[in-house]
């Protein structure tokens, strides 16, 4: 089951685990998605808010 996470910071510190990061987007909400070793952990943010929390991120990224 996928996990999903509220705090950015937290995310981002997650990151540092994940293999890799999907990023879906769709018209309002834009869903991160961290693969780790045993579990999918999701964030949601707005467009705007995505960009900045992708630059941050310490993993690939992709988009679906």
């Amino acid at each position: 089951m996928p996990e999903e996470v509220q705090d950015v910071e937290e995310f981002v510190k997650l990151s540092e685990r994940a293999a890799i990061c999907e990023i879906k987007r769709s018209r309002d909400v834009v869903k991160l998605k961290l693969r780790t070793a045993k579990r999918l952990y999701t964030l949601k943010a707005d467009p705007s808010e995505a960009e900045q929390i992708t630059k941050r991120l310490k993993c690939r990224v992709t988009e679906a």
